[in-house]
């Protein structure tokens, strides 16, 4: 029997049906629930992020939502930090905790035994590269570390400067990919995980994600953008996210709104390809297909059967 904390992950592409399984595994097996997305750690971003509602929560506490202003970074350390303590606090509560979420390299430091204050560090580095994405842009430097590193590429959107320019660092210090420069710290597993990964046929998750923009824009997307846009907020780590720098865009008189749906779009379709790749190659993961959309409680069955055998848990809805 395994004597580590259980835990249940819940990983998959933007749209792919995530929140409506996390609130029935949670109420399945008396959890709560631990946001892995990277943005919606931040208040007022709620339209953008797809935030869960209180509604769609159907009771089920969660945490890590809401808990930073637009204006305040967040790491990955942080983050690791923050959810290891929720971790240990639902579980002193006798539930099962559950880590919902598509930001992969997060959910991974924080189940994996990564010790971040050994990873180097330049500021010198650092502080040239800033001054170089100035005069070269956001997609010359993205492509740099597409060269050198195109597995972190894959996982860093091309805005998020700050994340490209950290993944750049590590090569530069250590000659070293940050696959390759982790794999030097031998991770294990800290709890008894059930990984469970969501996927779909391609087709059909984009058509998902294309009508979510859509439900976005009619939810009221450009009114929650602008009160940011307003405020003043720039070059913010909270501004990189997909949904509100292709409408700043829009805001700036660099595209149309129409432009600007479209390419938001277009970028949740390659942020999901960019997902899948991750997960595919950094995590060992039990993958469901979740195309027929119309058999979910079948395919509730089957991941809970798996659940079930892999932590060693009983339901309570039968």
């Amino acid at each position: 029997m395994d004597s580590k904390q259980k835990l249940l992950v819940i990983i998959g592409p933007t749209a792919v049906g995530k929140t409506k399984l996390s609130i029935e595994m949670a109420k399945r097996y008396n959890g709560e629930i631990i946001s892995g997305d990277s943005m919606q750690i931040y208040r007022g971003m709620d339209i953008g992020t797809a935030k869960i509602t209180e509604k769609e929560m159907e009771g089920i506490p969660h945490h890590l939502l809401d808990i930073k202003e637009p204006s305040e970074n967040f790491s990955v350390a942080e983050f690791q930090h923050l959810v290891r303590d929720r971790i240990n606090e639902i579980a002193k509560k006798e539930k099962l905790p559950i880590i919902v979420g598509g930001t992969g390299l997060y959910i991974q430091s924080v189940i994996y035994d990564y010790q971040f204050s050994d990873v180097p560090g330049d500021e010198s580095f650092r502080l040239k590269q800033e001054e170089r994405v100035k005069e070269i842009g956001n997609e010359a430097l993205y492509k740099e570390l597409i060269e050198v590193d195109p597995e972190s590429a894959a996982q860093i959107h091309p805005n998020n400067v700050r994340r490209v320019i950290r993944a750049l660092e590590i090569f530069h210090l250590t000659g070293k990919t940050m696959k390759d420069y982790q794999s030097t710290q031998q991770p294990d597993l800290l709890y008894n995980t059930a990984l469970i990964g969501l996927t779909m046929e391609r087709e059909n998750l984009y058509q998902r994600i294309n009508s979510r923009v859509d439900i976005m824009m009619n939810e009221g997307l450009i009114a929650e953008v602008k009160g940011l846009y307003e405020q003043g907020l720039r070059d913010c780590q909270s501004i990189q996210a997909i949904g509100y720098k292709e409408i700043y865009d829009y805001f700036d008189g660099k595209v149309s709104l129409d432009e600007a749906v479209e390419i938001l779009k277009q970028n949740s379709r390659r942020y999901a390809k960019r997902q899948l790749t991750w997960f595919r190659n950094k995590m060992d993961v039990q993958w469901f297909d979740m195309t027929d959309v119309n058999n979910f409680s079948k395919k509730i069955a089957e991941i809970s059967h798996y659940v079930e055998g892999k932590l060693q848990v009983k339901s309570n809805t039968y």
